[in-house]
């Protein structure tokens, strides 16, 4: 297993020339939020475009437009129908996979709600795709009840789940879990080929068949509700660039990793706020673009 560090990061991050503008630096469709979850939305909107992706569009059910819009002002929002549960409506499945499919990447899951509406909706994304996905979060939860989804994608997949969410896809103990997380990681991934598989803990492993990186940096004031959608807007703005999901994955976690250490040494392990890592990521890519 090898450690991902800042020069394997730097050497991979996406070129950006001096003549390039919004369409030649990427598109990204995220399906995220709802009633009760706009910050999941908001969180990896923010984090994704601090990540340098040149289009974002946004599609939110529509009671959350208002405070989405009033956060995040650099994303085309794509507002649609409310299902019963105040998250996104199934009846706009088509809608969705048709914008997906004309971007470079996808991000599905954060913030959604693990309901009958989202669970199919996952399911058709999965199926008919063209382009890689990230599904976190509540799209990790749907697919835990189909597992075999997977085997139909037509796209690579980024899975970012903690070890709970694993659980769940996995039907293993989180102990087990816990204390094989290599082992576990392994074969999740030699049993899904198309499959990235990020498995987050104060040691975040990144697998792919076979392979296995970790993530060695971070701090315990990342353990907040939201990391993780930061984490998701990171990879998913660097497929979005063109980047393999494999690479994105291992930049991605690492440079999260980064900037939530700047945040801890500015406000403290305690004090530090998800958003303060996405804050941060300047930092990261001034460092990253002048060394």
């Amino acid at each position: 297993m090898k450690e991902i560090d800042f020069n394997y990061v730097k050497t991979h991050l996406p070129k950006r020339p001096f003549d390039a503008h919004k369409g030649t630096m990427g598109t990204l469709v995220s399906v995220c939020g709802s009633y009760g979850y706009s910050g999941a939305a908001i969180l990896s909107a923010k984090a994704a475009l601090r990540t340098g992706v040149g289009l974002m569009y946004q599609i939110l059910p529509s009671c959350i437009y208002p405070i989405f819009a009033s956060n995040v002002h650099e994303c085309v929002c794509f507002t649609v129908e409310d299902s019963i549960d105040n998250t996104v409506s199934y009846n706009f499945s088509k809608f969705i996979i048709d914008k997906i499919n004309s971007a470079i990447a996808g991000l599905i899951g954060c913030g959604l709600k693990n309901t009958q509406d989202i669970q199919r909706l996952v399911f058709d994304v999965v199926r008919q795709s063209r382009v890689p996905l990230l599904i976190d979060a509540d799209g990790i939860n749907a697919l835990s009840l189909n597992i075999d989804v997977l085997g139909q994608a037509k796209s690579e997949i980024v899975l970012t789940p903690h070890p709970k969410e694993f659980s769940r896809l996995t039907g293993l103990a989180v102990k087990y879990i816990c204390d094989n997380f290599e082992k576990t990681a392994l074969d999740f991934t030699l049993a899904h080929s198309n499959v990235t598989l990020v498995l987050k803990s104060n040691r975040t492993i990144v697998a792919k068949e076979g392979k296995l990186f970790v993530n060695v940096i971070g701090n315990s004031g990342m353990a907040k509700g939201g990391s993780g959608d930061v984490l998701s807007g990171i990879i998913s703005s660097l497929m979005a660039q063109g980047i393999a999901p494999f690479d994105a994955a291992k930049m991605g976690v690492y440079i999260h990793a980064f900037c939530g250490d700047i945040a801890a040494k500015k406000y403290s392990r305690t004090s530090m706020l998800p958003s303060d890592i996405i804050e941060c990521l300047s930092e990261f890519f001034i460092k990253a673009e002048e060394s």
